[in-house]
């Protein structure tokens, strides 16, 4: 049985991106790739770090800076694990301070696509680690939404899915944000959460950024050719590892 949403009890926001229909009219394996919140959680739970364990994952891909790291910890180690930390956000910001009166979903595009650019090499990077892992592969940020969302988006697209159903699990993160909400309370007592908006994931914001993608580099895909330097024996070896077969 197939399972898009896997329950853990630290975590909020761990789901598998298989069966979405792709390239060549195949779809993307079950069981290969998961996204999630924060893995450094697991270190509160030994029985999550078991679940874990048990859905095979022996790569995990960490987009946080290295000061969010050391704040929060990272994934426990584990023998066969091969961790990667990979830092794709070079502007730090505080998204419980953004002003209520932005628009939301641009603003969160205007920071996407300085992701995009910013943190080209370590996106690449996070490509080459999916493209060449043995195994079922992890990724993920603090929330499991934006930095997570982004990597998750561009994947997708190489792997031949389309917008709507990118845009639909870019979105599903919605089912989390009342816990990432209540989380935010927690470990902040005595602040304010000032963006009302915080924790959000509608589609609009990945529609937008792989608009701004398109508008700036003639199509998403040319912006993965292009700036990321991704060649079609590097697509065609993720399709292969990670579509079903035709």
């Amino acid at each position: 049985m197939t399972t898009r949403h896997h329950r853990f009890e630290t975590l909020h926001n761990f789901r598998d991106l298989g069966g979405y229909p792709a390239a060549d009219g195949r779809t993307v394996r079950w069981g290969r790739l998961y996204r999630s919140d924060s893995l450094g959680k697991l270190a509160a739970s030994p029985a999550d770090l078991a679940r874990l364990r048990a859905l095979g994952v022996g790569t995990v891909i960490d987009l946080r800076y290295p000061w969010e790291i050391s704040a929060k910890g990272r994934v426990p180690e584990f023998d066969g694990l091969a961790y990667h930390n990979l830092s794709i956000e070079h502007r730090p910001y505080d998204q419980a301070e953004i002003d209520p009166d932005l628009d939301p979903w641009r603003y969160l595009a205007d920071r996407f696509a300085e992701v995009a650019e910013d943190g080209a090499k370590e996106i690449r990077q996070a490509l080459d680690v999916i493209a060449t892992a043995e195994g079922p592969v992890a990724f993920h940020c603090a929330s499991g939404k934006d930095r997570t969302g982004l990597i998750a988006a561009l994947l997708l697209t190489l792997l031949g899915v389309g917008e709507d159903h990118i845009a639909a699990d870019f979105a599903l993160t919605e089912r989390a944000t009342p816990r990432l909400v209540a989380d935010w309370h927690a470990a902040h007592p005595g602040r304010t959460l000032r963006w009302p908006a915080y924790g959000r994931a509608p589609e609009t914001v990945i529609r937008l950024t792989l608009a701004d993608l398109t508008a700036r580099h003639g199509s998403v895909e040319a912006y993965l050719t292009g700036p990321l330097g991704i060649d079609e024996s590097q697509a065609a070896t993720l399709r292969a590892n990670l579509l079903t077969a035709a």
